[in-house]
């Protein structure tokens, strides 16, 4: 006697969704965690002193009608350094590793948030930019999926810029204040790597770019390949010096760096650092006359701010 098909396709169905209701969430039990500890940090939140404690010491809780929550001030861009979104997901997902980021972005521009913005990431380490020397508690941290050794899909960065605009408006975050890694951990950290293209977030508002001046243009000429893990310039030209119809004036060099904001205790990694960011080729911790050109030009910059 044939099958009524009705009757198997509802079999079907109810095998179909037994097996997609029973199919393992890799990451149910972080969730829950970070539920529970959101849960507990509310509770203190609501804190107040009890009754016996106000008599006590002689304090008294008069609670103000002025007041918010602390908000994120800065934004901190990374590359993963790993091999996959999948590795990057789990290794922040594993108390042992004492480290995560508010969101991580995959090279095919999906977007994954893992921590509320109001909470304190653990994704800058031990950093300093200008005066702030505790950089996790005031900034967003954004990884991006990538090994440090090859470009940045143009649908990453679409979607980096895309949640940029969003955080900058939401927290009217200053458009200085758009950082990488490197720049805050100038002697430990190369991320966001120099293949990441500051001038395109610049352009769109998110960090601070030099002009087009004709002692500057000379400055970029040269490519940049990759050989085994290691990258290098494909040529090495003499130092270009500055056309003396525009030179720049006398300046100091750490001075700037300082302004600017860079952590100057190691002024070779601060100088590298700053070339990672600005100059992304030949990254060594010197400056040729176009790359002071651009140094002087961004100090003066943030001598306007």
């Amino acid at each position: 006697m044939p099958a009524n098909p009705i009757k198997t396709l509802i079999i079907l169905l109810l095998i179909l969704g037994g097996a997609i209701s029973c199919s393992p969430n890799p990451y149910a039990a972080t969730n829950r965690f970070y539920k529970r500890q959101a849960r507990t940090y509310a509770k203190t939140l609501l804190e107040r002193p009890s009754r016996k404690q106000e008599t006590q010491p002689r304090l008294h809780w008069v609670g103000t009608t002025n007041y918010n929550m602390r908000k994120p001030n800065y934004v901190i861009i990374h590359h993963t350094a790993q091999d996959s979104v999948e590795q990057t997901l789990r290794t922040f997902t594993l108390p042992r590793t004492s480290v995560s980021s508010h969101y991580v972005i995959a090279k095919n521009g999906t977007v994954y948030q893992m921590l509320n913005d109001y909470f304190r990431g653990w994704h800058a380490g031990a950093g300093k930019w200008g005066s702030n020397s505790d950089i996790n508690s005031g900034s967003l941290g954004i990884e991006l999926d990538n090994n440090g050794l090859e470009p940045f899909p143009q649908a990453q960065i679409d979607s980096l810029i895309s949640l940029l605009k969003v955080l900058k408006e939401k927290y009217d975050i200053p458009s200085e204040n758009f950082l990488g890694h490197a720049d805050i951990a100038p002697a430990r950290k190369n991320d966001p790597s120099i293949f990441f293209p500051w001038k395109e977030l610049a352009d769109n508002g998110f960090g601070i770019w030099y002009d087009d001046t004709p002692d500057i243009r000379n400055a970029i000429t040269k490519e940049l390949i990759v050989e085994k893990d290691t990258i290098r310039l494909k040529e090495t030209a003499p130092p270009v010096t500055t056309p003396q119809d525009n030179p720049v004036p006398d300046f100091n060099e750490q001075e700037a760096l300082k302004i600017i904001g860079y952590d100057i205790s190691d002024p070779k990694a601060a100088r590298k650092a700053f070339k990672i960011h600005y100059i992304q080729q030949n990254i060594n911790d010197s400056l040729n006359g176009p790359e002071k050109a651009i140094l002087y030009n961004i100090y003066k910059k943030f001598l306007h701010l």
